[in-house]
């Protein structure tokens, strides 16, 4: 996710987790040791949106004012010291939001300590709880810790978060809550050569699966049921972009990953029926891919978008779910944006596309009210 310094007109201050300023509209910082994320637009339990971006020791939050908008408040600034310009974004069944990301933080001997952190909004607008360490796998060694990847995070069927990380080793090790919140220890799920950062998913069965890039084969884990121990998966035989790699539910049981390849930047989808990934249309692009599942036409259909490589500007391309073979086209839609845009539906049913612009400010196009999968002109946020 783009990292913005914090720097805005009257920024609202929803409660005692949010500071003000009084200078300028929120702006990219350059930053490019962290890569971006999606899945940072999120609908809350009462039907608005709410959009997220890290920055400068503190989290930008922008929210709808109404479900369906078209207003929003925002950007508010929630204070983070020390967080790194990265936030992976879970959410359970419950409408709770988790932020999970990296902090460092100088300890007394001069050296800084890493560390997985997250807080924790109940409700859309509201304040977030207190930052909430989860550590590190390598606690008693500060240089090793620096080494961990940036964290993937998924809220399980039993409303538990577990956090992952890619260790020094390019394996994964991984903490999650036990149902009466309390938290295990760091486990080892072995793996080596990983590549950027782990990302998770959940079944509509509550299962959580995650994926990590190497270079020459995406390692997967899964769980045979809730709460037991994650077991290595079959790799998948693709070169992946780091960070690139997300799913989305398309059965019972069933999650479909989608990557960019490593090879010419194409979209592959892939799934465990599968004996080699699919290329998803002629379209490249850089960063994660957003992914949403909804009905269009009343048919079934996968959406995709992403951030067109030669362009720069949002791409969105759309197929029914689980028949890749009907291929998909991708289209350019809006002005060059940063980061990676996220897709969302909104709280009358319209499929959301968000993404950050040049100059910093959150951009917005909604599904016109018309048969297809046509979007209004883009809007500025804030």
């Amino acid at each position: 996710m783009t990292v913005w310094s914090a720097r805005k007109k009257a920024a609202r201050r929803p409660d005692s987790s949010a500071r003000g300023g009084a200078d300028a509209t929120p702006t990219p910082a350059v930053e490019t040791s962290l890569a971006p994320t999606t899945g940072w637009l999120v609908r809350g339990k009462d039907g608005r949106l709410t959009a997220y971006a890290p920055s400068e020791d503190a989290v930008l939050r922008w929210t709808e004012t109404r479900p369906g908008g078209p207003e929003w408040t925002g950007p508010d600034v929630l204070e983070a010291p020390g967080l790194l310009p990265y936030l992976s974004i879970a959410q359970g069944d419950d409408g709770y939001v988790h932020l999970v990301g990296l902090r460092r933080k100088p300890l007394p001997d001069g050296r800084m300590n890493t560390e997985v952190v997250y807080a924790l909004q109940y409700q859309s607008g509201l304040g977030l709880r207190d930052w909430y360490a989860v550590g590190s796998p390598y606690p008693n060694d500060p240089a090793l810790s620096a080494q961990i990847g940036p964290p993937g995070a998924v809220v399980d069927g039993e409303g538990s978060l577990h956090v992952f990380v890619r260790n020094v080793g390019g394996g994964v090790c991984g903490r999650a809550q036990t149902p009466n919140g309390k938290w295990n220890k760091w486990a080892d799920h072995k793996g080596s050569g990983g590549i950027g950062a782990v990302h998770s998913a959940l079944t509509d069965s509550g299962l959580v699966e995650f994926v990590l890039p190497t270079a020459d084969r995406v390692m997967r884990w899964e769980q045979e049921t809730v709460g037991v121990k994650f077991v290595r998966a079959d790799d998948v035989p693709a070169k992946a972009q780091a960070d690139s790699p997300a799913a989305v539910r398309t059965g019972e049981g069933r999650l479909s990953w989608f990557w960019h390849s490593a090879v010419d930047g194409t979209v592959d989808g892939w799934r465990p029926s599968m004996s080699s990934p699919i290329t998803l249309g002629s379209g490249t692009g850089t960063g994660p891919v957003a992914l949403l599942r909804t009905r269009v036409d009343g048919h079934d259909c996968t959406i995709l978008a992403h951030r067109d490589t030669a362009t720069g500007r949002p791409a969105l391309a759309a197929y029914p779910t689980e028949d890749e073979s009907r291929g998909a086209s991708w289209s350019l839609t809006g002005d060059p944006c940063v980061g990676a845009p996220a897709l969302a539906v909104d709280g009358r049913g319209r499929v959301v596309m968000a993404a950050f612009g040049v100059d910093g400010s959150l951009r917005v196009s909604r599904q016109k009210d018309e048969p297809g999968l046509a979007l209004e002109a883009w809007t500025q946020v804030g």
